[in-house]
């Protein structure tokens, strides 16, 4: 799109997310049935108390393009997490792909689960290529600037959180395996579970009263609350019956005594 005179605003001239590829057949890093289940749980988990829903973006083998200079250039991280975003309410308006120069808000945490293909990336320990992208971890560090970096090794179970701390990512001790974020009253960690029918150990969001549950679980919670309190009811009404038994058990007896001394020629209505 050519520029006019006065020239027209980058939001106009600028490539959006519907000129720009959202996959590539053939990429290193796709998404397997780990990664798949992993980013489910992760959104499905993930309630901040300090943002609405609808104003937040989380996202899973998204693309992210990043700098407008070279509009082609994009990382695809494996899940992340922008605040301050509207999220699609209607089916027609889901992201085809995250466009900074569009959004103007950069992720605010990042994860990026290993893989055999991606770890030296990912992790920061392969160079930048001449006339090339630069690598993940400058983009998220020096780039985009990302507050919070997260990776999880599920070979060697090994849950890694950097923080950008001035220019640089800094790692983060983690007791436990977990880390707290007051800026979302929530955090992130390892469980070990059952998630869509697979045991194992998950990167799962917990709050201040213990692990997030998931929507199943808040149908069983749900289910097993409303067994006790049919039990509890069916206790009251138990107790009620054995309440009308034993008043009935005295009435019954003081109506005997009545009889018998009726029977000897006393008016139980006269004593003393």
């Amino acid at each position: 799109m050519y520029q006019t005179d006065p020239p027209r605003p980058p939001e106009e001239t600028m490539p959006t997310m519907y000129d720009l590829p959202s996959e590539l057949i053939g990429e290193s890093g796709l998404p397997d049935e780990f990664h798949c289940i992993q980013a489910d749980l992760l959104t499905e988990t993930c309630q901040p108390l300090t943002y609405p829903s609808g104003e937040i973006l989380l996202a899973s083998d998204l693309n992210l393009y990043y700098d407008p200079r070279h509009t082609l250039w994009y990382k695809r991280p494996d899940w992340y997490m922008v605040l301050g975003v509207p999220s699609a309410s209607q089916q027609q308006d889901l992201r085809l792909s995250y466009v900074i120069w569009q959004e103007g808000v950069v992720p605010f945490l990042i994860v990026e689960l290993l893989s055999p293909g991606t770890e030296q990336e990912d992790l920061g320990k392969t160079l930048r290529e001449v006339n090339q992208p630069p690598t993940k971890w400058e983009v998220y560090e020096s780039i985009l600037r990302v507050p919070y970096y997260v990776i999880y090794d599920r070979y060697e179970n090994h849950l890694r959180v950097f923080q950008l701390i001035g220019t640089r990512y800094q790692a983060i001790s983690l007791p436990e395996n977990r880390f707290w974020l007051e800026e979302l009253e929530l955090g992130l960690g390892l469980w070990q579970g059952s998630y869509q029918q697979t045991a194992g150990l998950w990167l799962r969001w917990y709050n201040a009263t213990g692990w997030v549950p998931t929507r199943r679980e808040q149908a069983e919670q749900e289910r097993q609350r409303a067994e006790q309190e049919r039990q509890q009811a069916k206790q009251e009404r138990q107790r009620a019956d054995q309440e009308r038994q034993r008043a009935d058990q005295e009435y019954q007896r003081a109506e005997r005594l009545a009889e018998y001394l009726r029977s000897q020629g006393i008016d139980p209505n006269n004593l003393p």
